[in-house]
Protein backbone atom coordinates (compact mmCIF):
# COMPACT_ATOMS: atom_id res chain seq x y z
CA UNK A 1 0.00 0.00 0.00
CA UNK A 2 1.03 3.54 -1.18
CA UNK A 3 0.11 6.51 -0.02
CA UNK A 4 0.88 9.79 -2.51
CA UNK A 5 0.12 13.32 -1.62
CA UNK A 6 0.47 16.46 -3.82
CA UNK A 7 -1.09 19.84 -4.00
CA UNK A 8 1.42 21.94 -1.38
CA UNK A 9 3.16 24.71 -2.63
CA UNK A 10 4.12 28.77 -1.69
CA UNK A 11 1.11 30.79 -1.17
CA UNK A 12 0.87 34.30 0.30
CA UNK A 13 -1.35 34.68 3.50
CA UNK A 14 -5.27 34.97 2.78
CA UNK A 15 -4.65 32.48 0.25
CA UNK A 16 -5.58 28.53 -0.58
CA UNK A 17 -3.87 25.56 -1.82
CA UNK A 18 -5.91 21.83 -2.45
CA UNK A 19 -3.77 19.13 -1.14
CA UNK A 20 -4.94 15.04 -2.33
CA UNK A 21 -4.11 11.84 -1.29
CA UNK A 22 -4.18 8.58 -3.57
CA UNK A 23 -3.74 5.45 -1.89
CA UNK A 24 -3.02 2.73 -3.73
CA UNK A 25 -1.74 -1.26 -3.36
CA UNK A 26 -3.69 -4.00 -2.56
CA UNK A 27 -6.04 -3.86 0.55
CA UNK A 28 -9.79 -4.72 1.68
CA UNK A 29 -11.28 -1.54 2.46
CA UNK A 30 -10.21 2.32 3.64
CA UNK A 31 -12.00 3.13 7.24
CA UNK A 32 -10.63 6.36 7.65
CA UNK A 33 -8.02 9.08 6.10
CA UNK A 34 -6.71 12.20 7.60
CA UNK A 35 -3.78 14.70 7.31
CA UNK A 36 -1.33 15.54 10.06
CA UNK A 37 0.90 18.28 9.87
CA UNK A 38 4.06 19.12 11.19
CA UNK A 39 6.13 22.47 11.59
CA UNK A 40 9.23 23.51 11.51
CA UNK A 41 10.39 22.83 15.39
CA UNK A 42 7.24 21.00 16.29
CA UNK A 43 5.38 18.17 16.59
CA UNK A 44 3.48 16.16 14.53
CA UNK A 45 0.09 17.55 14.86
CA UNK A 46 -3.45 16.20 13.72
CA UNK A 47 -5.70 18.13 11.19
CA UNK A 48 -8.66 16.78 10.02
CA UNK A 49 -9.69 13.16 9.48
CA UNK A 50 -12.37 11.44 7.56
CA UNK A 51 -14.06 7.99 7.89
CA UNK A 52 -15.48 5.69 5.65
CA UNK A 53 -18.98 6.43 6.66
CA UNK A 54 -18.10 10.25 6.08
CA UNK A 55 -17.23 11.13 9.60
CA UNK A 56 -15.59 14.25 9.58
CA UNK A 57 -13.38 15.79 12.49
CA UNK A 58 -11.37 19.06 12.04
CA UNK A 59 -9.43 20.44 14.51
CA UNK A 60 -10.25 23.53 15.71
CA UNK A 61 -7.42 25.37 14.92
CA UNK A 62 -8.32 25.40 11.14
CA UNK A 63 -11.63 24.76 11.31
CA UNK A 64 -14.02 27.34 9.30
CA UNK A 65 -10.92 27.88 6.74
CA UNK A 66 -9.94 23.61 6.33
CA UNK A 67 -12.29 20.86 4.87
CA UNK A 68 -12.13 17.30 4.23
CA UNK A 69 -13.53 15.82 1.73
CA UNK A 70 -12.97 12.24 0.06
CA UNK A 71 -13.66 10.22 -3.17
CA UNK A 72 -14.01 6.26 -2.06
CA UNK A 73 -14.18 5.30 -5.91
CA UNK A 74 -10.40 6.96 -6.41
CA UNK A 75 -9.58 6.40 -2.72
CA UNK A 76 -8.58 9.49 -2.69
CA UNK A 77 -8.66 12.30 0.22
CA UNK A 78 -8.53 16.06 0.00
CA UNK A 79 -7.62 19.32 2.44
CA UNK A 80 -9.10 22.29 0.91
CA UNK A 81 -7.16 25.08 2.65
CA UNK A 82 -8.84 28.51 2.58
CA UNK A 83 -7.52 31.77 4.12
CA UNK A 84 -4.57 30.46 4.85
CA UNK A 85 -1.99 32.15 7.81
CA UNK A 86 1.94 31.70 8.31
CA UNK A 87 1.66 29.65 10.93
CA UNK A 88 -0.06 26.87 8.80
CA UNK A 89 3.26 26.65 7.38
CA UNK A 90 4.26 22.87 7.47
CA UNK A 91 4.77 19.73 6.28
CA UNK A 92 1.27 17.90 5.59
CA UNK A 93 1.43 14.18 5.76
CA UNK A 94 -1.62 12.18 4.67
CA UNK A 95 -2.29 8.82 6.42
CA UNK A 96 -4.74 5.64 5.93
CA UNK A 97 -6.12 3.50 8.12
CA UNK A 98 -6.50 0.42 6.08
CA UNK A 99 -7.82 -3.30 6.44
CA UNK A 100 -5.65 -5.29 4.31
CA UNK A 101 -6.37 -8.59 2.49
CA UNK A 102 -5.74 -10.13 5.65
CA UNK A 103 -8.54 -8.25 7.44
CA UNK A 104 -5.54 -6.65 9.72
CA UNK A 105 -5.78 -3.12 10.13
CA UNK A 106 -2.98 -1.31 9.18
CA UNK A 107 -1.35 2.18 9.26
CA UNK A 108 -0.04 3.69 6.23
CA UNK A 109 1.58 7.80 5.99
CA UNK A 110 2.29 9.64 2.66
CA UNK A 111 5.60 11.14 2.58
CA UNK A 112 4.43 14.52 2.98
CA UNK A 113 3.93 17.76 0.50
CA UNK A 114 5.70 21.12 1.97
CA UNK A 115 2.94 23.87 2.18
CA UNK A 116 4.66 27.60 3.16
CA UNK A 117 2.61 30.54 3.82
CA UNK A 118 3.98 33.70 3.16
CA UNK A 119 2.97 36.83 5.15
Amino acid sequence: VQLQASGGGLVQAGGSLRLSCVVSGKFFSINDMGWYRQAPGKQRELVATQSSGDNVKIRNYVKGRFTISGDNAKNTVYLQMNSLIPEDTAVYYCYADVMDMDYEHEYYWGKGTLVTVSS
